[in-house]
């Protein structure tokens, strides 16, 4: 996916090379289920926001030090382009960074068991395949799946790609039996070019149900990008004719990103309204008999 190191060890357990953890530089094809960003060790965060509590790591986690400053002392695989194309992918990390971003749009009030539709609309991430899922909140270690909230997704998510068309294939490979309400998708097709400014776009629709208990109930969106294959600077080609990420398997090129955090109240069914005394009175009146004209 180039969003890396995913989450899914969260789901699955990770997958290592040598002691190292792996990434999933092409989606997560084989893993159809809901996830979690706290397993994303090898992504960068954008904010420290979404570190709270955790002041000294957090540091460590942004993006500009985990992964542009190693891009620039030209380490960890940098270290064959030269300075000039090392500034320059920096550079373009950073002009896909501004440019991606991750919104949740939902209702303000529901009702108790109401079922009801979230869109979630992305940019940018460099592609071939992102990542989106609900979460209980914009918090990268505290996270979990929104089933856990209390909400319950009632229905298959509605990918919309970069194409404008419905993406089916990637969640038609979990069983239907099993059901394919999930909170985490694959988003496909994804092509971001950063020399050219140029930024992919895509919308999954989640289709919620309400908990039965009146109240307010968070709901939040986590985005899994990844940044390097937006440049030619930034991948190589293995054997197979892939591209990877320039900083390895395991390098900090992805990132997690949060829409803002959701309070929806949940609340009692209205009561239906009383009628009027004198529509009552002839709702109630008896019906006078039909003249059939001859």
């Amino acid at each position: 996916m180039t969003f890396r190191g995913l989450l899914i060890c969260a789901v699955a357990g990770s997958v290592f090379v040598a002691g190292v953890a792996g990434a999933y530089p092409g989606g997560t094809p084989s893993y159809q289920t809901d996830v979690a960003p706290f397993c994303a060790g090898c992504h960068s965060s954008r904010s420290v926001e979404m570190l709270e509590g955790s002041p000294d790591r957090a540091g460590k986690e942004l993006a500009e030090r985990k992964h542009v400053a190693v891009v620039l002392s030209g380490q960890k695989g940098y270290e064959s382009l030269a300075e000039l194309d090392r500034q320059m992918l920096a550079d373009q990390i950073r002009a896909l960074d501004a440019a991606s971003t991750v919104s949740l749009a939902a209702p303000a009030r529901v009702t108790t068991g109401q079922t009801f539709e979230v869109r979630v609309s992305v940019t940018g991430g460099a592609g071939p395949v992102v990542g989106v899922a609900l979460v209980d909140r914009p918090h990268r270690w505290y996270a979990r799946p929104v089933a856990s909230a209390g909400w319950q997704v009632s229905a298959p998510p509605q990918i919309t790609g970069p194409d404008g068309q419905l993406q089916t294939k990637w969640l038609a490979r979990r069983p239907e039996g099993e059901g394919r309400n999930v909170s985490y998708v694959n988003v496909t097709d994804v092509v971001s070019d950063s020399a050219a400014g140029s930024w992919a776009s895509a919308s999954i629709v989640f289709t919620l149900r309400a908990p039965m208990l009146p109240g307010q109930y968070p709901l939040a969106a986590v985005y899994l990008y990844g940044t390097e294959k937006s440049s030619i600077l930034g991948y190589t080609t293995n054997a197979l004719g892939w591209k990877e990420p320039r900083g390895g398997m395991g390098g900090p090129s992805g990132r997690v990103l949060f829409s803002d955090l959701y309070a929806i109240e949940v609340g009692p069914p209205a009561a239906p309204s009383a009628a009027p005394v004198a529509e009552k009175q002839r709702l109630e009146a008896p019906t006078p008999p039909i003249t059939i004209i001859e």
